[in-house]
């Protein structure tokens, strides 16, 4: 029998707080092949921001910006110190007071009490704590309400062009934190969220020859949401970790794992729609099938995509990992499709840090 003391249902939506809100739906739309079904800004009432909302399946972006030049504003703020980033990993619940009101006993440090918002559709409930870095976590409490995403939005009534990507699903949210600061945030997903951690990567597991960082998986009681946390590890030169803080000015979300039924075919879409992808060299697909055993898909298939392959005791997965999303070398997507395999991919992650320590190199911050 699972525990949830707080009896988290999934992840809710992932909210975005970004410069321009309309040209980041426009990308997310065109490159991801996310549907905008909500906007939410002046011509609905809201004052103090331009809002919309993306869905595939059961994935749900919220791209938020400030109005107003004003340093004051949370969004521009957060904006100006970290670019566009993730801001808000909302969850959804049954009772957003009891979520909130567990946290805050358990120790979480509050953002938003439990607040109503109500309409012609009904009402929303949404409460708020910190996590690490400027990222929060707020409880939704939908209660049957029947509008397209919360008070305050407008259906956005005619369908734009999007390409099918075949994305269906967020598989995992992974953090970067400070050095010497994962074990604590383990702590507050244990001790406040009530997570349990799954699985545990050292130096020894995720290194090069140049850098290495540390891992540890958290995941709530039901195993629907799965939070990997990272913090740099010392090595001789700077990690992959490093660079983000640099850039992002701290700590926060670092991708976001998003599931496929079909990596290939998703693959090819998204290359086509302008998302770039890391690279390994062919050698890893050599030395693939006495590595993974036999596997469904032709190697050379994966090879020509760069697509990546571990196995556990459970099954295999399938993994890519794109380049950043904007100009800081911060916030990027993982493309994921599993085959019993519940792991992360620990047999790619040395190939994986080389691709990026290429791109590093690259932008001269190696």
């Amino acid at each position: 029998m699972t525990s949830d003391p707080l009896d988290l249902q999934g992840i809710d939506y992932i909210e975005f707080y970004v410069a321009n809100a309309r040209q980041a739906a426009h990308f997310y739309r065109t490159a991801l092949g996310l549907q905008p079904v909500a906007y939410a800004g002046l011509e609905t009432g809201v004052r103090d921001r331009a809002a919309w909302v993306l869905q595939r399946r059961n994935i749900r972006f919220v791209l938020s910006a400030p109005l107003r030049p004003d340093p004051n504003d949370p969004i521009a703020a957060h904006v100006a110190r970290h670019g566009d980033g993730v801001r808000d990993i909302a969850l959804r619940v049954e009772n957003a007071a009891a979520a909130y009101n567990e946290a805050l006993r358990r120790g979480g440090r509050s953002i938003q009490p439990p607040t109503p918002f109500t309409d012609e559709h009904g009402t929303i409930v949404k409460a708020s704590i910190a996590a690490y870095g400027d990222t929060i976590h707020s409880f939704i409490q939908r209660d049957g309400y029947e509008g397209v995403f919360m008070p305050g939005f407008r259906p956005v009534d005619t369908p734009l062009p999007t390409p099918d990507t075949g994305l269906a699903a967020i598989d995992h949210i992974v953090g970067n934190v400070e050095l010497g600061h994962m074990n604590d945030w383990v702590g507050y997903y244990r001790d406040i969220l009530g997570f349990k951690q799954l699985i545990h990567f050292d130096d020894q597991d995720i290194s090069t020859e140049y850098s290495a960082l540390m891992s540890k998986v958290m995941q709530n009681g039901t195993g629907r949401i799965k939070f990997p946390i990272n913090e740099p590890a010392d090595g001789r030169r700077k990690s992959q970790i490093e660079e983000y803080l640099d850039y992002y000015g701290g700590p926060g979300v670092q991708h976001i794992a998003l599931a496929t039924g079909d990596i290939l075919a998703s693959v090819d879409e998204l290359r086509a729609a302008g998302i770039p992808f890391l690279r390994v060299p062919q050698s890893y697909y050599d030395e693939l099938p006495a590595r993974v055993g036999a596997i469904a898909e032709d190697v050379r298939e994966l090879a020509k995509r760069g697509v990546l392959v571990d196995r556990d005791e459970e099954g295999y997965l399938l993994q890519i990992f794109s380049q950043p999303l904007q100009d800081r070398p911060t916030l990027f997507v993982e493309i994921i499709q599993r085959k019993g395999s519940r792991g992360f991919g620990k047999g790619n992650f040395k190939a994986l840090f080389e691709a990026i320590e290429r791109e590093q190199a690259r932008r001269g911050n190696l």
